[in-house]
């Protein structure tokens, strides 16, 4: 039978505390990954390498993160720099490119020079996404070109890390895609004479920087998950009208069916550069 008279219970009373004042906290500690959503602390994705410890997930380096990786406290000597033009007086370029050197600190989409990865002298380049999303204009395509140049003028093999899903830079029409041709032309004479070309495409290598110089390498490497080809798979599935594979267009895809050499994890990169570049000398 349901006790209606039981009496009702005891409550301790809590003293109430004095508020404690919210502490402000910096807003930038934490990074969300692209891949698996989790949250990573920022000092540890930047002691590892800009990977996620959860998935693996390569996130984007900027050129100067990628340099100082590779070279490792070795000097680094960059060619002198080269500013773009307007050549067709394209609407709102000139802005453009200055906003992007505010904002990257480079003059152009590419950084490249002489270096040294484990010891071994190379000519190292590094396309940068974050300007102009690594889009290759006149500067980047000449820059490029005197690079292979001076490294068949001295004997010294070539790394190139592109990066530019941004393929021809529009903004410049015919010009931009006349590097095409130019790159690939000064990426010959250096195989001729018996010369080292290292291509490592990171996410994402399209357009025309893909159709020229960096699927031209003796030796192409790729990092995990990195989307690699001309046209992105959206486009390739419009025009075609076909279903697309799974993973078409990744590195593990280009790896499968032979268009690459071989995955290399970013925090494996320095020595496996390195020592094909041994090998080499």
């Amino acid at each position: 039978m349901l006790n209606v008279f039981r009496s009702k219970p005891k409550y301790a009373t809590v003293k109430q505390h004095e508020r404690v004042e919210k502490k402000d906290f910096p807003d930038n500690l934490w990074t969300r990954c692209d891949c698996c959503g989790k949250m990573i602390y920022n000092k540890e994705l930047e002691k590892d390498g800009f990977l996620c410890v959860h998935c693996g997930h390569h996130f984007r380096l900027c050129a100067s993160q990628r340099l100082a990786k590779l070279v490792e406290g070795h000097d680094f000597q960059p060619f002198p720099p080269l500013i773009a033009a307007d050549p067709l007086t394209f609407p709102g370029y000139p802005e453009r490119i200055k906003l992007a050197q505010e904002q990257t600190g480079l003059d152009d989409a590419i950084i490249i020079g002489k270096a040294c990865v484990r010891d071994s002298p190379c000519v190292l380049g590094i396309i940068d996404f974050s300007f102009i999303g690594g889009s290759m204009g006149s500067v980047v395509g000449e820059q490029l070109v005197r690079g292979f140049e001076y490294a068949l003028e001295h004997r010294l093999p070539v790394v190139i890390f592109s990066g530019g899903g941004g393929g021809a830079r529009m903004h410049e029409g015919i010009f931009s895609l006349m590097q095409m041709a130019k790159t690939a032309q000064a990426v010959g004479r250096h195989s001729r004479a018996g010369l080292l070309y290292i291509s490592v495409l990171t996410h994402p290598t399209m357009g025309g920087i893909y159709a020229s110089f960096a699927s031209l390498g003796d030796i192409i490497l790729a990092e995990p998950g990195a989307l690699i080809g001309f046209a992105g798979p959206r486009i390739v599935e419009e025009t075609t009208r076909q279903k697309l594979p799974p993973g078409f267009q990744t590195a593990e895809f280009a790896l499968a069916h032979g268009m690459i050499d071989d995955i290399v994890p970013r925090n494996q990169m320095v020595d496996y550069v390195g020592r094909l570049l041994k090998w080499h000398r």
